[in-house]
């Protein structure tokens, strides 16, 4: 084809094509595209042009052939990803097609960037990777039976994960820690009980610690601080709603290893409770105890702690009504009488659900896994950074 003389470019030959499309006419799409190709046969654009007048045309296995050409030339494509799981769907159905697709994904660009044509067909390709992945779990559950037999807590916790990660509908968490990665402890969201033999001794005095606190609420709310409290010229980022807010408040017993005499005085019975417990002594960092209230239908943001050398204990004192906790994978609801110990290293976030206040006993104790020689000199370790920095 010739234009004013002169060989037609690529470009042309393809704005030729998509005219030829509009006019119904495909043979004539198919030779623009083809002479297109002569000219400029590692243009991914031309391959692209080829397969949709192919698709058009009912010719899927071509079409095919033509996408893949397309990825040979450019692998992170987006366009053509999406087009070939949309292809292999048809030929092959939603299985074949959920594995093209979720590459697609990946490299798909942000909600409000997607181009107004391509809502329905990305939509579509989330619809199949989530209901094939689903369907995957749905199957790999059944395939392997009861989880009751595999062994303990820790055991059912960790193959109950694994499945769902295998089948993409979980994702991984590792620790986070912001201040000190200690390596080669397990990332463990909720931590097993048996691993502390010392909760039911704590749960039995949940009467007595929350009568205690009662007594605080009624006398000493004010000392209530909010937990979130940046300096101006510091970024709140996802703490911006709680940051200096009452809706999130804490009384502290410890706080950055130091016992704080004065509220420990209103609450003997738990002061001296905690006394009793592994708690982790870091001089500088911790222990810290504290009651923990979050108002009602308040939100506290997904983030991590300090450090994975210790782990955190929660024990409810006051539910008026649901309320959720996530460590990693895993949600659980506080009950009354139940403690639970968790890595705060692995992302986590808490909901209070109900129309009062709820308020929980949090408090540091040393990862079981570590030995005393070790909690000895991570305590050392830490006091001698800090005195490095001049803190």
């Amino acid at each position: 084809m010739v234009a004013g003389g002169q060989a037609a470019s690529p470009e042309q030959l393809l704005a030729d094509a998509v005219a030829a499309m509009r006019r119904g006419d495909r043979a004539a799409a198919l030779g623009c595209v083809t002479q297109a190709e002569a000219l400029a046969p590692f243009d991914p654009h031309v391959k692209m042009q080829k397969a949709m007048i192919h698709r058009q045309s009912g010719a899927l296995t071509a079409a095919l052939a033509a996408l893949d050409e397309a990825l040979a030339l450019e692998p992170y494509n987006f366009l053509a990803l999406l087009s070939k799981g949309a292809v292999v769907e048809k030929l092959s159905g939603e299985r074949l097609a959920a594995r093209v697709y979720e590459n697609a994904l990946k490299l798909a660009p942000d909600e409000a960037n997607i181009l107004p044509g391509l809502k329905a067909p990305v939509a579509r390709a989330r619809e199949v990777v989530n209901k094939t992945r689903e369907a995957l779990e749905t199957y790999l559950r059944d395939q392997m039976g009861s989880l009751d037999q595999v062994g303990g807590e820790l055991a059912k916790s960790r193959l109950d994960e694994a499945i769902g990660v295998y089948a993409g509908r979980r994702k991984v968490y590792n620790h986070e820690p912001l201040l000190l990665h200690y390596p080669r402890l397990p990332a463990i969201p909720f931590y097993p009980r048996e691993l502390f033999p010392w909760l039911p001794e704590l749960e039995a005095a949940t009467p007595m610690i929350v009568s205690e606190l009662q007594a605080a609420l009624a006398t000493q709310m004010d000392a209530f601080a909010p937990y979130i409290a940046f300096a101006k010229d510091k970024p709140a980022n996802q703490w911006e709603e709680l940051n200096h807010s009452r809706r999130w408040s804490s009384l502290f017993l410890w706080k950055d290893g130091v016992r704080q005499d004065a509220v420990c005085a209103t609450c003997p019975g738990t002061a001296a409770l905690l006394d009793t417990l592994p708690m982790a002594h870091q001089p500088g960092f911790a222990p810290t105890a504290m009651f923990s209230a979050l108002d009602a239908h308040t939100r506290i943001p997904a983030h991590t702690g300090s450090t994975n050398t210790r782990l955190l204990c929660h024990l409810p004192l006051i539910l008026p009504g649901p309320a959720r906790f996530r460590v990693g994978n895993e949600t659980r609801e506080w009950k009354m009488g139940q403690a639970w110990i968790f890595d705060d290293t692995i992302e986590h976030e808490a909901w209070n659900d109900a129309d009062e206040l709820r308020v929980i006993l949090i408090f540091d104790v040393w990862n079981p896994f570590l030995e005393p020689g070790e909690r000895e000199r991570i305590s050392a370790m830490m006091a001698a950074r800090n005195a490095f920095y001049g803190g």
